[in-house]
């Protein structure tokens, strides 16, 4: 049954600057992310630092702008100085996040290679797990110190003349995990935290510090962590993390397609606790969020870290995204849009292989995943002022969520050049939807991109790299100061509105 939506679009409703960052992604050491995911020497298409170019070349085109390493879990065990110096030197470890055996041939300054070949801004996080505050210093020292020093000294040792100057650190991965090596409580977490970014103050007081929030917002302490952990450290971090990962849990397809109003209540909850504790300590200093890891992971299919078998770099969690996955990652990104005010940094996670938009092969060929369009496509034409959105259209009823809103939709403006990206999902499984675009005089609609299929299970594979792609939408009629839109059910689109040519 066909639904009506109407939408304004108006320069003049701004929520904020389109954040760069907001772009980003996650390479942790888990499965095949690193080894015949980004990094695979011998490969018919690696470079000679073996490093795939025909996965550098997706990672330009989905554009990434910053990717976090090396973890997520692994961090939380991970001795960084296993992953530099001589390769044949470094000594292979268990990885006691993911049960798996470690040979550390990839590291610090092999990933910055990477990232200055993909052209993405390291995001560094550091072990606060098993390790504390000597072992950050050294690690920042050995990074970003010029010369003169024995850590960075040793890194010129190792072929990397100049500091590697990264500017944006976590402070330790998901400690309020009991799954976490190193598990810590509110307390003792935001001590610690503290202590760090105190003495990372001192030696280089320009660096961009993440705190770790919540793991989830099911945690019995989501918001009370928080609070506790900014009481120690609110004037000495940048950022306060978030991660949330969506699944159609027990076929509840409805609930999966409102995913957003989750992310929504979780940056709204968390800006509030920060903004909460921010006052009661006098503090002139707004924080920031960042949503470090998000994606769509099928969790109910993974039966836990215990269940694996001690491997090297074994296939794990490698999901196979359809179009109905691709549909929820297009709204999750609006999300992050709509609430670019308060959230600076966000990681699609993870970048290849493991719940990843990016799939390879050993030996074999790299594809896009069906994730990997919204993305790339938001990415691409996300640019100037987000604009406040509010389409009035009807609502679904949703078993997590109660009543959400059936259009979601955000946009951005370019003042530079006078365009309007608009971003728009059908949550609707039962009917299209006619939307009505009131704009500005003087724009009229220049390209429409859409992503739906009859069969929404539909997903791309080796051998059919490019099954589930956007198509030239055929629903978008101007209508004098407007436009309307016919949006299939369950549906991602973007239309860019451009000013006449006199």
């Amino acid at each position: 049954m066909a639904t009506t939506a109407r939408l304004t679009l108006d320069p003049a409703f701004r929520v904020a600057p389109v954040e760069p960052r907001l772009f980003g992604s996650f390479v942790e050491h888990m499965g095949r992310c690193v080894y015949t995911g980004i990094y695979e020497p011998g490969h018919p298409l690696a470079d000679a630092d073996g490093l795939r170019t025909d996965v550098l070349r997706l990672v330009r085109e989905l554009g990434v702008t910053v990717v976090r390493y090396p973890g997520g879990n692994f961090v939380s065990n991970y001795r960084w100085e296993d992953g530099v110096g001589p390769v044949e030197e470094r000594p292979a470890r268990l990885d006691l996040a993911w049960r798996s055996l470690e040979d550390n041939r990839f590291g610090l300054n092999e990933f910055m290679a990477w990232a200055a070949k993909a052209g993405v801004e390291p995001m560094m996080a550091l072990n606060l797990g098993t390790r504390g505050v000597a072992e950050a210093l050294e690690l920042v020292e050995y990074a970003n110190h010029p010369g003169g020093t024995r850590l960075s000294d040793l890194r010129r040792a190792h072929g990397v003349d100049k500091p590697h100057d990264i500017r944006l650190w976590c402070l330790g991965n998901e400690l309020d995990g009991p799954w976490q090596m190193g598990h810590k409580t509110a307390a003792e977490y935001g001590r610690l935290a503290a202590e760090t970014a105190r003495a990372l103050r001192r030696l280089d007081p320009g660096l961009s510090l993440v705190a770790c929030g919540s793991s989830n917002s099911t945690m019995p302490t989501f918001a009370a962590w928080e609070a506790e952990v900014l009481e120690a450290a609110y004037d000495l971090v940048d950022y306060i993390s978030l991660h949330a990962y969506y699944d159609p849990t027990d076929g509840d397809v409805d609930s999966f397609l409102a995913s957003g109003a989750d992310m929504e209540h979780m940056i709204r909850s968390i800006a509030a606790t920060a903004d909460h504790v921010g006052a009661k300590l006098r503090s002139r200093k707004r924080l920031r969020l960042s949503f470090d890891e998000w994606n769509v992971w099928y969790q109910s299919r993974f039966h836990g870290e215990s269940s694996l078998e001690w491997s090297e770099h074994p296939r794990l969690i490698e999901d196979s995204y359809d179009v109905t996955d691709a549909v929820v990652v297009g709204s999750l990104l609006i999300t992050l849009l709509r609430n670019a005010d308060r959230v600076g940094v966000a990681c699609l996670a993870q970048l290849a292989n493991v719940i990843a938009p990016i799939r390879t092969e050993p030996g074999g060929p790299a594809w896009r995943q069906s994730i990997f369009h919204p993305f790339a496509l938001t990415a691409r034409h996300a640019r100037g002022e987000v604009l406040r959105v509010e389409p009035d259209c009807a609502t679904i009823p949703t078993a997590k969520y109660g009543d959400a809103p059936a259009i979601w939709a955000t946009a951005t403006h370019d003042a530079a050049t006078g365009e309007i990206s608009l971003f728009v999902v059908n949550r609707d499984r039962h009917g299209p939807c006619a939307l009505e675009i009131a704009l500005p005089p003087g724009l009229r609609p220049v390209e429409h991109l859409e992503l739906s299929d009859d069969d929404l299970s539909a997903v791309n594979t080796a051998d059919a790299p490019d099954r589930v792609a956007p198509r030239a939408g055929t629903g978008l009629d101007q209508a004098g100061h407007g436009a309307t839109l016919t949006l299939p059910p369950v549906s991602w689109s973007i239309v860019r509105f451009a000013p006449s040519v006199p």
